[in-house]
């Protein structure tokens, strides 16, 4: 009989899954996180399918990695699920992500937990470049999660760091102008209640994660991760592992600890 490398380590990582459970509950879990899934295209390639197929299990990793942070108590979660950059892309590929976000979001709209656990739905970016189909969803979700406030899942979409704080500085300025606001008035609260999306958690990532290998930010938000602990790790986005979840975590609570020059 063939016994394979990953059946003999499956309970020793199941173990080792636990200890680190353990180990993060004992002290304070982060208010929010945010996730770059990144590595959907080549998972796939690695796989010998379809690109399109990378982004498919992407997007069912996302539903579990969401079940693990309300599990640890994590009130907030954002994931980087479009850029403003990603209009580059063929029609082809935009029309199968945006077809991907349309049933998400009619899965979040109807599904029981959504409203068990009071998760507010909020969609940050650049909405008036959305197709009609898919602002009219995400407007549905929105207005049927706007009363809840024990759990908040924002979805980066048509989103550009950048762009948040050029938008806000607009906002800002009109203000000023309408005499709504004095200049002296402007503080770092002031500028955090115009971004797009006006929360006190929103303001302040704790963590920042970017999966597929890639040690960069990508212009995700940049005034919100300014103090934040960036954790990068190799494994492609559909492959992100609860260890995963729970070493950042980890090393977040250490810095917390012990903070380095």
């Amino acid at each position: 009989m063939q016994i394979s490398w990953k059946g003999l380590l499956k309970p020793a990582y199941k173990i080792y899954e636990e200890m680190l459970y353990r180990e993060v509950m004992k002290n304070e879990v982060p208010k929010h996180i945010a996730i770059i899934m990144d590595g959907n295209r080549r998972f796939a390639r690695r796989k010998g399918m379809k690109e399109i197929m990378g982004y498919e299990f992407g997007s069912k990793k996302a539903e579990e990695v969401l079940e693990w942070c309300w599990e640890l108590g994590i009130r907030m979660l954002t994931l980087y699920a479009f850029s403003t950059e990603n209009f580059r892309r063929s029609e082809e590929e935009k029309r199968n992500i945006f077809r991907i976000f349309e049933r998400e979001l009619k899965r979040l709209l109807t599904d029981e937990k959504t409203y068990e656990r009071e998760v507010k739905v909020k969609v940050v970016g650049r909405k008036d470049l959305l197709p009609k189909n898919i602002l009219d969803l995400v407007e549905k979700v929105e207005k049927a999660t706007e009363k809840h406030k024990r759990c908040f899942l924002n979805i980066a979409v048509a989103y550009g760091g950048r762009q948040e704080l050029i938008d806000a500085a607009r906002r800002i300025v009109e203000k000023v102008i309408r005499r709504e606001l004095m200049p002296e008035e402007i503080d770092e609260r002031v500028i955090e209640k115009n971004l797009y999306y006006d929360n006190e958690l929103y303001a302040k990532v704790d963590i920042v994660i970017r999966s597929g290998g890639d040690q960069r930010l990508s212009n995700f938000l940049p005034w919100q991760t300014a103090n934040s602990v960036a954790y990068f790790c190799d494994v492609y986005w559909p492959e992100f592992r609860k260890i995963d979840l729970l070493r950042a975590i980890r090393e977040w609570q250490r810095r917390r600890i012990c903070p380095r020059n």
